[in-house]
């Protein structure tokens, strides 16, 4: 059963849209083993009047979904976001299931969503075969260097070896233009 926490950052959560979000998210539970308790957290935002992002998040036990959906219309964002659950239930099933099926000599696999998917789920399988293979030497510098080299390179990412810390950290570029890093430890 799926419990909501709904919260809006520059929009109200009228009961109008916390029951739409609430109809259209719980359809996934079709998924789900029967007895199946998750947290759905969904966050609602106003971006300059003009779109509303959506962003859901479902923690698991072997499985975080999460979807992110911008759109003029609350409503039709939350109908996307749905999509693109299923789709990432769909793919991630696909993917268990020809795990075990491949090590399982009695053919037997582990069920993570129920199996009314059966005919669903051959239906995209995507090649995650690595076609090339670059290797570089991290160089030590400061996040601001990073940000530099990446924009550059023309990436949308950079790896780097942090000056005072010595871990491996990730500078990128997000999708509203400003930059993110990801900070590695070694413990």
């Amino acid at each position: 059963m799926l419990q909501f926490n709904i919260k809006g950052d520059n929009i109200e959560v009228t009961p109008a849209i916390r029951e739409h979000i609430e109809k259209k998210v719980e359809k996934i539970e079709r998924y789900f083993p029967e007895g199946t308790n998750a947290n759905a957290m969904v966050n609602l935002k106003a971006i300059n009047n003009s779109q509303s992002k959506v962003e859901i998040t479902i923690p698991m036990k072997n499985l975080t979904l999460r979807a992110e959906e911008r759109h003029e219309e609350l409503y039709a964002a939350v109908d996307l976001i749905v999509g693109k659950l299923e789709r990432q239930i769909r793919k991630y099933k696909t993917k268990v299931n020809r795990k075990f099926r491949d090590r399982e000599p009695t053919g037997k696999a582990f069920v993570m969503f129920d199996n009314s998917l059966k005919n669903e789920e051959e239906e995209t399988e995507e090649d995650f075969t690595i076609v090339r293979t670059k290797q570089f030497d991290l160089k030590p510098m400061d996040e601001e260097e990073a940000v530099l080299q990446m924009n550059m390179l023309g990436h949308n990412f950079f790896v780097f070896t942090d000056a005072e810390t010595n871990d491996t950290n990730i500078v990128y570029k997000r999708k509203d233009g400003t930059y993110g890093l990801i900070e590695t430890s070694s413990s």
